[in-house]
């Protein structure tokens, strides 16, 4: 990324969710911490300004609501975006949060990629320099803002699905995706799809990126996935 990886604060004090979501942020790019209660997360936040918290609205210590108003009343918090999570869906709950000065409100269960993309939505309004995204790795260039791929200079034309894979795989250079990663996080469908379904979109994206004679990158390890190196 351009502008370096933005860092993820998440307040959750139930850890198998605060895992889970670590896990998936991690995967999508990001750096993450996590703050298991409200006085730990103001101590973090105190340590290390984030780019974005994710708050729980019940947490042990000091509610998300209290390190709100906490946060909007200091000098270099005041701007901090903000995600809140919670149980409590009803509106006057929904308005409490807005009031306080959350960005956006994600009432629990939620699917991890549904607020990943609330992260990604809340960071391009609240700090759009973080938006101007670009992954680079041996001569390719994967331009996020406009959409853009580029080997060597050139420009490649790549379907939605393998722009898709081939930000999965230059997220991690080296790292070996499996087929069921791939599919999480390149097609936006809860539908059943097989494994051969990524091995012909990976045979699309290798022939997109070595048109012209140019190097294989895409890796493919037996039984195990593919990886770009």
């Amino acid at each position: 990324m351009a502008l370096g990886i933005p860092y993820i604060l998440i307040a959750e004090d139930e850890r198998g969710q605060a895992e889970v979501l670590k896990y998936n942020l991690e995967e999508d790019g990001f750096r993450v911490g996590v703050a298991p209660d409200g006085r730990q997360a103001l101590d973090m936040i105190a340590e290390a300004l984030p780019d974005l918290l994710i708050l729980d609205w019940m947490l042990p210590e000091m509610s998300g609501i209290n390190i709100m108003k906490n946060l909007r009343a200091g000098t270099d918090t005041k701007l901090l975006p903000v995600i809140m999570l919670t149980a409590r869906g009803e509106e006057d709950d929904r308005v409490r949060g807005f009031e306080v000065g959350v960005d956006d409100y994600v009432v629990k269960p939620y699917l991890p990629s549904e607020l990943i993309a609330r992260v990604h939505a809340v960071l391009r309004r609240a700090r759009p320099e973080l938006a101007e995204e670009k992954l680079e790795y041996g001569g390719i260039m994967l331009d996020l803002t406009r959409m853009r791929v580029s080997r060597d200079g050139d420009a490649i034309e790549l379907a939605s699905t393998e722009f898709r894979l081939l930000r999965a795989l230059l997220s991690r250079p080296g790292r070996v995706f499996s087929r069921n990663r791939l599919i999480d996080l390149a097609w936006s469908t809860t539908t059943f799809l097989e494994d051969r379904t990524v091995d012909v979109a990976i045979k699309r994206l290798r022939q997109a990126l070595n048109e012209g004679g140019k190097a294989d990158m895409i890796r493919t390890v037996r039984s195990e996935g593919y990886s770009i190196e």
